[in-house]
């Protein structure tokens, strides 16, 4: 049976709630960068707004951030982005008492819309049975291959494995991957491998330090400096494998946003903060999967940019599937504490989720 996804229910605007309420209002920012008191911030749920006796859903929407009426649609803006004078919706409540309402539940069917009151183990840990999840995931992958746009937000931990490297390389060659997410350090421990076979100095496979292997990741962000670009790098070294490597053949964007911390760094790397979460929110906002792979910071940023819906071409609405993959049982769970609420958590060694995923696609 192909994969379904769950159907969503919007409101119901013909209840007495919704017809008595009235139209939310609004105020001029007083500044460029500036919301009135009393502004409304959004959450990663969908939300609709009365304007002018009409419900009206902020289609792109993105949490902690101001909605704003213009030309009879809501658009959802950075605080940094609002100007003078721009007419911004004002409300704390989210009932439709004051014109503004959040809806949580669209995607909830009756299976999974109530829980017992007492139960064990609702948590995700280290504990937790995740066949089902993996299962999801080769269902929801193979769908989203062809219906939607993948995203994945990824650490480091890949480039220092053989195996999860290859794994990961096969997604990418098989259309499972539609743009990566990651720093400075995934990409220059990838190329490194590529170029050296080893990561921070470790062989990749047997894990044995190479003699003065400390100097391995700053010869290779030197060198791809002196190329002048990663593409240049990969032609001139003749460099044919690894994870940015099949990036670049196979046409998938990445961005790579910088740190303090990052060595070189890497001429692709973009270090203004504003600029990469500009280049990452104009990638995210399309996606219908997100996966973040043991990267807490990149998690939390990706995960404060993408909402639990989207409204596709069609018009139809459809949830977005956010994953979370990591060892850490704190950096699984904490994208809940941070307003992601709809972040799925699979507590585990991402490099062998990655294989693992890889052959149950059959790669």
């Amino acid at each position: 049976m192909p994969f379904q996804l769950r159907e969503y229910i919007g409101p119901d605007f013909d209840e007495a709630r919704f017809r008595q309420a009235p139209d939310a209002a609004t105020a001029a920012a007083p500044a460029d960068g500036v919301a009135p008191v009393g502004f409304h911030a959004m959450s990663i749920f969908p939300e609709y707004f009365k304007i002018d006796g009409k419900w009206l859903l902020a289609e792109e929407s993105r949490m902690d951030c101001v909605p704003v009426v213009e030309n009879g649609r809501i658009e959802v803006k950075e605080f940094r982005r609002l100007k003078r004078g721009e007419r911004i919706v004002l409300g704390r409540s989210e009932d439709a008492g004051e014109g503004i309402y959040v809806h949580p539940f669209g995607f909830r069917s009756e299976k999974n819309g109530e829980q017992e009151l007492f139960a064990f183990r609702q948590k995700r840990s280290r504990e937790t049975a995740f066949s089902r999840d993996y299962d999801e995931l080769y269902e929801l992958l193979r769908h989203d291959r062809g219906h939607g746009k993948i995203v994945w937000v990824m650490g480091p931990a890949f480039a220092f494995d053989h195996d999860a490297r290859e794994a990961f390389s096969k997604l990418i060659a098989n259309g499972y991957v539609d743009a990566l997410l990651a720093g400075n350090a995934l990409a220059t421990h990838d190329l490194e491998a590529a170029y050296l076979n080893t990561a921070l100095g470790q062989n990749i496979y047997t894990q044995q330090p190479a003699p003065n292997g400390h100097y391995n990741h700053l010869d290779t962000i030197n060198r791809v400096k002196h190329a002048g670009s990663i593409p240049a790098f990969l032609e001139e070294e003749d460099i044919r494998d690894g994870i940015i490597w099949s990036c670049v053949k196979y046409g998938v964007p990445f961005v790579l946003a910088g740190s303090i911390r990052d060595d070189g760094p890497l001429p692709e790397v973009i270090t203004d903060s504003r600029e990469a979460q500009d280049r990452m929110r104009s990638v995210v906002k399309d996606a219908t999967t997100v996966i973040c792979l043991a990267t807490m910071l990149h998690s939390i940023a990706v995960g404060n940019m993408t909402p639990s819906y989207r409204v596709m071409p069609d018009g139809k609405i459809r949830e977005v599937y956010f994953y979370c993959v990591d060892i850490s049982e704190f950096t699984a769970n904490k994208l809940g504490d941070r307003g992601s609420l709809s972040a799925k958590g699979i507590v585990t060694n991402v490099q062998d989720f990655i294989v693992t995923l890889s052959k149950g696609l059959g790669l």
